[in-house]
């Protein structure tokens, strides 16, 4: 089994754990505590946006020509930590949000899933399979960032 199968299928684990405990309304009752003060909500946003900024690391290690001997170290870093993303956003929030936060979640979790059928877990070498996930990720990647910005933005505004 290769490197990329093992965070895709960690990644899968993470991701049906998150949902199975929102679905079943289980939750341990000292982080959902700790996830109502603000402080905490702060601070653990922090990591949690923190961790979508760093997500971009890949892409500047592409585009920008004097990091591209970094690019596969940063490709290995980048699936792995999209793998353990449901983590970052569980220990942020146990619940997916209402209205706006609702479409983020839903936006994140599903690039989420998208990245962990890669290319090369798939196995599939075509130019057009790749250039639309490409595409779709990217696209979805540049959602949950601006969407992130406009969520601090409201968060900080109206506290």
């Amino acid at each position: 089994m290769s490197m990329n199968n093992k965070s895709t299928i960690v990644g899968l684990v993470l991701l049906c754990v998150f949902f199975l405990q929102f679905f079943l309304k289980l939750e341990w009752h000292w982080l959902f505590e700790l996830q109502q003060q603000e402080m905490y909500k702060r601070w653990s946003g922090l990591a949690l946006a923190l961790f979508i900024v760093f997500q971009w690391i890949l892409t500047l290690t592409r585009v920008i020509k004097k990091f591209r001997k970094h690019a596969m170290t940063m490709q290995t870093i980048h699936k792995w930590l999209g793998a353990i993303c449901p983590l970052f956003f569980y220990i942020h929030s146990m619940s997916l949000g209402y209205g706006y936060l609702l479409l983020l979640s839903y936006i994140f979790f599903t690039n989420t899933l998208l990245g962990y059928f890669n290319l090369d877990v798939i196995k599939n070498k075509s130019d057009l399979l790749f250039k639309g996930w490409m595409i779709a990720h990217v696209a979805l990647s540049i959602i949950v960032t601006i969407m992130m910005v406009f969520h601090i933005t409201i968060v900080f505004y109206y506290k």
